[in-house]
């Protein structure tokens, strides 16, 4: 029986299941909005509510935390710096999740997941950024 078992299995074993829910909330935090299926919109949402409520502590060990969950220190710094303080007044409902219609291949359902004030220059200008670099990197 699966009494007080919350949460959905996804078909992935643990440790899959929470590095991909490191990676989404990565992306999210990145680019402040990603498209994923709806389940995992629904599962990723409470994740990324409780880092942002984290990086409103703002305090060392809020912050140790929240490296520990993602493992990305830049993107920690970015939900620190920037999000944190754009939602300090904010009581919680900090994502929005938007039915997307159907995926081609599989046709499984899809969801945009957002931050509700979100900075929209911020959608992919960490990859322009990147192979931007790359650009010079090659020719120089």
């Amino acid at each position: 029986m699966r009494h007080g078992k919350a949460g959905r299995k996804l078909n992935r074993t643990a440790s899959h299941r929470k590095a991909m829910f490191a990676n989404m909330a990565a992306s999210l935090i990145t680019h402040e909005q990603i498209v994923t299926t709806l389940p995992k919109a629904k599962e990723i949402r409470p994740i990324v509510e409780k880092l942002v409520t984290l990086g409103k502590r703002g305090d060392l060990h809020a912050r140790r935390q929240a490296i520990s969950q993602i493992r990305d220190v830049a993107v920690v710094a970015k939900l620190f710096d920037a999000i944190a303080t754009r939602y300090a007044t904010r009581n919680g409902g900090y994502l929005r999740i938007m039915k997307a219609g159907f995926r081609q291949g599989d046709n499984a359902a899809l969801a945009v997941v957002e931050f509700v004030d979100r900075d929209t220059a911020a959608k992919g200008a960490a990859d322009k950024a990147r192979v931007a670099a790359e650009e010079e990197a090659a020719a120089a």
